[in-house]
């Protein structure tokens, strides 16, 4: 059996016996418990009694984190004319057409967000087998379709996170740094639950939320207490 680090142990060691915390607890536990020499995301992940496998279960949106994320997020828009000159003053990475399409069919996909407005869908359209699998196809639902690119553009930057289950009823995302103040992330992690709550999809049998946990990139995860986690 492989021996652990000191920083492994000691995080372990931490969390041991600590479970169904409170929001603040729990941020607070993973705060402490961070140790990497790098700036350590703050994850979430929740089980949702759904099956996304049926529609009415499916479950997805967007949420922006009062405090942002923390991280730089580049952003490619599919737009034309008028539309792209509004992307690119509002701070878009990539921005265009049937060049940009040929620079993602190559492979080369350097951004984390993709925009496109209505009439550059039947182009987009063409990409769905390569950024559909990162989840990186424009979709009006999460507002990532629309004519006001500038607007999404400025949100994607801000601090925006989109979200969707995943075939196992999971969803996991990023909702600050660990070099945030204790009160912040408590922000992000009750604005991001509330998001997913306000996602409950109609086909949901039984508890829709299972289980909430709060992690660092590097860090094991505690458990968190649904009650206080949806509690306004």
């Amino acid at each position: 059996m492989a021996k652990l680090g000191k920083r492994t142990t000691a995080a372990r060691e931490a969390f041991a016996g600590k479970e169904d915390l409170t929001v603040e607890e729990a941020v607070a536990l993973v705060k402490s418990a961070a140790s990497a020499k790098f700036d350590e995301t703050v994850e979430i992940a929740m089980n949702l009694g759904v099956d996304p496998r049926h529609a009415d279960q499916m479950v997805r949106g967007v949420v922006g984190l009062p405090n942002g994320t923390g991280k730089t997020v580049r952003v490619a828009v599919f737009a034309r004319d008028a539309k792209a000159d509004e992307a690119k003053a509002a701070g878009a990475d990539i921005v265009g057409a049937e060049d940009l399409m040929e620079i993602v069919q190559g492979g080369k996909i350097e951004f984390d967000r993709c925009i496109a407005t209505p009439d550059m869908m039947p182009i987009v359209g063409r990409l769905g087998k390569v950024l559909g699998p990162r989840n990186l196809m424009p979709n009006p639902k999460v507002g990532t379709v629309t004519m006001d690119v500038a607007d999404a553009v400025k949100a994607a930057k801000g601090g925006e996170v989109q979200f969707k289950v995943e075939k196992a009823g999971v969803i996991h995302a990023g909702v600050g740094k660990v070099s945030f103040d204790e009160a912040k992330l408590v922000e992000n992690v009750r604005a991001f639950i509330g998001a997913v709550a306000k996602a409950k999809p109609t086909g949901t049998k039984g508890a829709y939320m299972k289980k909430i946990a709060i992690s660092s990139t590097m860090g094991p995860g505690v458990s968190v207490n649904i009650d206080n986690a949806v509690a306004e």
